[in-house]
């Protein structure tokens, strides 16, 4: 089994929500938060011939770049990741699933309240303005039917802000969604975002099968 850069950066993304994951059988990987406010699926175009452990995520993607086009080879106990020629080879153990924070079945999204398309520029700027600005909320807000997205600090009337508009429509009124930056460790890329009043949100990556479902914070407000 040969893994390409997409994965390794897949599994890479993967680390920064949990630095252990728990890979099943078949060609879908999920990891969810220590504090279980983030959950990430990804479909792969590679299937694994079994479950596995691994508890130190970074470490094992550091094993993976001692060699130039990792290639996997599984055993019951370990995996053997070897370079193209074959000469060099790493013998990487499991970890047991009891040692292991994972996922038990995917999050049921309810139906959204709010959809709007987050592309990549849009995600870049909202980074870069919490960044500049110090703050750690972004808030989502409807008027006249245009959605807002706004970089603040939501406990402070007064603070500076950054905000801009995008594409999308909304069912209810008056609705203040706040979601916290540092929980949106999502891959570069363009999304379709979907957000319910159960206080859930889900990003679907457009071009790569990846998704994250994560929580608002609960200073979100609606139907006020």
């Amino acid at each position: 089994m040969e893994l390409n850069d997409n994965i390794i950066q897949t599994l890479k993304n993967f680390a920064s929500i949990n630095q252990n994951i728990l890979i099943k059988e078949g060609n879908e990987i999920r990891t969810i938060a220590e504090a279980r406010n983030i959950l990430a699926k990804a479909t792969l175009d590679i299937e694994f011939p079994g479950d596995f452990g691994i508890y130190d995520l970074n470490e094992f993607i550091n094993v993976l770049s001692l060699v130039d086009t990792p290639r996997l080879s599984f055993n019951d106990e370990y995996v053997t990741v070897s370079d193209s020629t074959g000469r060099s080879k790493i013998k990487y153990f499991f970890s047991s699933s009891d040692t292991l924070t994972s996922p038990q079945k995917d999050i049921t999204m309810p139906e959204p309240d709010v959809s709007f398309t987050l592309d990549n520029d849009t995600l870049n700027k909202i980074r870069r303005a919490a960044s500049a600005l110090g703050h750690t909320d972004v808030s989502i807000t409807g008027k006249d039917n245009i959605i807002t997205l706004s970089v603040l600090d939501s406990s402070n009337t007064t603070s500076n802000s950054f905000s801009i508009d995008v594409d999308g429509e909304y069912s209810i009124d008056n609705f203040k969604f706040i979601l916290n930056i540092s929980n949106l460790k999502i891959i570069s890329g363009d999304y379709d975002v979907k957000i319910s009043s159960k206080l859930i949100s889900h990003f679907i990556n457009k071009t790569n099968n990846v998704q994250y479902w994560i929580a608002l914070e609960k200073t979100s407000t609606f139907g006020a």
